[in-house]
């Protein structure tokens, strides 16, 4: 049974940090890209980052880059978002998701159930 399971998420205030975790399970977690994405209150869904099966190219949009930084342990079937400079807009709920390939579309074979992030003072 494949799982993945975000924590971390929480109540921070601009301009804090927070780490977010997806522990995985049920799939050879090393051969998957993943990637988080996240939902904003009444907007769609919108990628955040990316990170090959290896762990040696990370990928952003350009509304987290240089605030955001995406890891992964696969020794540990674990992958991280590190968010930095948190803001306001920053607020959603963020979603792991897993891919056996890569792709720039919002389509995975795997999701998360998501972690809420609130932005606020």
């Amino acid at each position: 049974q494949v799982q993945l399971v975000e924590s971390g998420g929480g109540l921070v205030q601009p301009g804090g940090s927070l780490r977010l975790s997806c522990a995985a399970s049920g799939f050879t977690f090393s051969s998957y890209w993943m990637y988080w994405v996240r939902q904003a209150p009444g907007k769609g869904l919108e990628w955040v980052s990316a990170i090959n099966t290896g762990g040696g190219s990370t990928y952003y949009a350009d509304s987290v880059k240089g605030r955001f930084t995406i890891s992964r342990e696969n020794a540990k079937n674990t992958v991280y978002l590190q968010m930095n400079s948190l803001k306001p807009e920053d607020t959603a709920v963020y979603y792991c998701a897993a891919s056996r390939l890569r792709t720039t579309t919002i389509q995975y074979d795997y999701w998360g159930q998501g972690t809420q992030v609130t932005v606020s003072s």
